[in-house]
């Protein structure tokens, strides 16, 4: 190569041979990471399925998105992050080209899903805090018909590419295939700019204006309190602000390298990106389906009681007793919208 970079080849397949663009050690530590993160990716998850299915109180129409998040989360990491372990370990992409396409299709299509499931949930928890009366209602029906909603449109942006609008290959290191925004052509460019558009700017607006407006509406609650003399939960109003950063900085942490690195090919073509710095986007997307249950929903007091008391098979209880008796006289047509608000930021 023409930076002095010393190649070695592994056989593939097929006849030709595949270039390693990387030190063996750096692919063992990828590898290594990978192993890790598909660790706690893979039982975070599928803990907040099993959970949430055996408990029915959390099984409520807004937790439906964080039910769906898990499961387009831990399918991505079945997908995408154990084949990454293996050909980390190889040193190249050893599958071949359909197994490739395959892997670039699943990873997009599950992560696209999680970060619009994480869109819906940011606009539907803006409309429970800020409009619980202007606006329709979350019910079981209308959260299915956005669960619809989500999978369909997800998925016209995962087929296209394999019809021909951009396509499916090897990124980075060459050890995990994804859309191939590394191509250079405008066929690839317009591709970029247009599922970019709809798969990160139009979400981030959504999920900015929504939490944005959830910390609004809580401030202005609590001067509302202030004015008629009571004491504002100025502690709770900190931890929403908190909690909403968190969950907009690991949004964009996850998603952000992505948007840039695709942007800058279709701004400056003759720019050369190495393929270390070009692997860095793909990582980073592979950690969201480890911190995604952390933030969302470990974080819940409900949820992590009933966690905790399925991970010791009923032995540790870590909620009230006179809290488990609140709760029963609670009024039937009550515990719905109560519990709307379980898994929220404020």
């Amino acid at each position: 190569m023409g930076n002095g970079t010393s190649l070695t080849t592994e056989p593939s397949e097929s006849t030709t041979v595949r270039p390693t663009l990387f030190p063996r050690a750096g692919y063992g530590v990828l590898a290594f990471l990978m192993f890790l993160n598909a660790l706690f990716s893979i039982f975070n998850n599928s803990l907040v399925i099993a959970v949430t299915l055996k408990n029915p109180q959390l099984r409520n129409p807004i937790n439906i998105f964080i039910l769906n998040l898990s499961f387009s989360d831990l399918m991505m990491s079945l997908c995408g992050t154990t084949i990454v372990i293996a050909t980390n370990y190889h040193g190249y992409f050893f599958l071949g080209q359909r197994f490739c396409t395959f892997q670039g299709f699943a990873v997009n299509y599950f992560g696209i899903v999680s970060l619009w499931s994480l869109t819906i949930l940011a606009y539907e928890r803006y409309n429970v805090v800020c409009q619980p009366l202007g606006t329709l209602q979350l019910s079981i029906k209308r959260g299915y018909q956005l669960l619809g909603f989500i999978w369909i449109f997800c998925l016209f942006w995962a087929v296209v590419p394999l019809f021909g609008w951009s396509s499916y290959g090897p990124e980075g290191v060459q050890t995990s295939c994804s859309i191939a925004w590394e191509e250079r052509s405008w066929n690839n460019y317009s591709f970029l700019i247009v599922y970019f558009l709809c798969c990160f700017f139009i979400p981030v607006l959504i999920i900015g204006f929504s939490y944005g407006n959830v910390i609004r509406s809580l401030h202005g609650l609590n001067q509302k309190v202030e004015q008629m003399g009571g004491k504002s939960s100025a502690e709770e109003e900190f931890r929403a602000v908190v909690m909403v950063l968190v969950m907009v900085v690991a949004f964009l942490i996850c998603w952000l390298p992505y948007t840039v690195f695709a942007l800058i090919v279709v701004i400056d073509p003759a720019l050369n990106i190495s393929p270390l710095a070009a692997t860095i986007p793909t990582y980073l997307s592979k950690t969201s389906p480890v911190y995604n249950p952390i933030i969302y929903i470990f974080l819940n007091k409900q949820f992590r009681e009933c966690a905790v008391e399925f991970l010791t098979c009923g032995q540790v209880v870590l909620a009230k007793p006179e809290e488990e008796i609140s709760a029963s006289v609670v009024p039937v047509e009550c515990r719905s919208p109560c519990k709307v608000n379980q898994v929220s930021p404020v």
